[in-house]
Parts: structure tokens; sequence; C-alpha cells
């Protein structure tokens, strides 16, 4: 016999936008430099 789970209440978060900003600038701009380095030397690679 199984039972079900039901969440409980859940609570949400504010995030301000600044704080979003920096987040995704502290993740993005390094893949984004990682994509680029890789792209270009993929390009030398084959061209």
């Amino acid at each position: 016999m199984s039972t079900a789970h039901t969440p409980g209440p859940q609570t949400s978060v504010k995030v301000s936008t600044g704080q979003l900003a920096a987040a995704w600038a502290l993740v993005g701009l390094p893949l984004a430099y990682g994509v680029y380095q890789t792209l270009t030397r993929v390009a030398a690679l084959f061209g």
C-alpha cells in the first residue's frame, strides 16, 4: 500500500534584480568566455 506525498506549504523567496543580474553575470561571463575560446580554437583547427 503506497501513500501519496503531498508537499507542505511553500515559501516564496524575494531576490532583487541587482542580485539576480550579479548571479547571472558570475556564471554567464566565464561560460561565454569559454564558449568563445572553444569556437575560436575549433575554427583554427578546421579553418
